[in-house]
């Protein structure tokens, strides 16, 4: 390095991706549909119902009618950033929770998978699992280089998540939002593209049908490269 001469990082062979479309995604547990509140709206709902916990990290919810929560849906459904999915059951045929693309960055290959929410039915099944991989998996085959989780500072369950899933902490940010009158520290976790492959073999080998008993009950833990590390 030449005298005075500053730190710099190498230059990237890097072209911008293309945003994810609205389109179906198809598992073997679950599919991932472009939001649609004549088909969604109402099992949603039902199947939320009596269910607050579900609301207390999101700024937006619990919804005291079906007629609000259609008219919400379907402003949901307008968006392309966030960029809503079902997450219908492909067991029982019905809407059963969603999440969302958001702060999609294509020219640097960033991209956060938010607004996540399940029914009680489907929490802390492989169906809830696999929702998660679809869109990590899509992300990448669509040539993101990072991707993103952020929750509530306070939101042990969503932290534990991530660091299942792979995702690796990278910090708090402090008073980082304002969420229904209410501080919210920000905690940031996130994944690289030179990650994945390590981490996709793990997801597919938990989701393999030979990993579950009869009663559903996974026999193997989900085991992704940065758990073991």
């Amino acid at each position: 390095m030449e005298k005075d001469e500053l730190p710099i990082d190498p230059k990237l062979a890097w072209t911008p991706v293309a945003a994810p479309q609205k389109r179906a995604i198809e598992g073997n547990y679950v599919r991932l549909e472009p939001v649609d509140p004549a088909r969604h709206a109402e099992d949603l709902f039902e199947l939320s119902r009596g269910s607050p916990a579900i609301w207390t990290y999101l700024g937006y919810g619990p919804f005291a009618d079906l007629a609000g929560f259609r008219a919400w849906l379907a402003e949901r459904a307008q968006q392309s950033d966030p960029l809503f999915v079902t997450i219908v059951d492909r067991q029982s045929g019905r809407a059963s929770g969603m999440a969302s693309y958001l702060r999609i960055t294509p020219a640097d290959g960033v991209i956060e998978i938010g607004h996540i929410w399940f029914v009680p039915a489907i929490q802390r099944t492989r169906q809830a699992t696999e929702a998660i991989f679809l869109l990590m998996r899509e992300a990448f085959a669509l040539g993101y280089r990072r991707l993103e989780w952020k929750c509530n500072a306070l939101n042990a369950a969503s932290r534990r998540a991530a660091l299942r899933f792979g995702f690796t902490f990278e910090g708090i940010f402090r008073q980082h939002m304002i969420i229904k009158g209410r501080n919210r520290d920000t905690a940031w976790f996130a994944m690289m593209d030179h990650e994945w492959p390590a981490i996709r073999a793990g997801f597919e080998r938990w989701l393999a049908a030979e990993n579950f008993d009869a009663a559903g009950r996974q026999r193997a833990p989900l085991v992704t490269a940065a758990a073991r590390s």
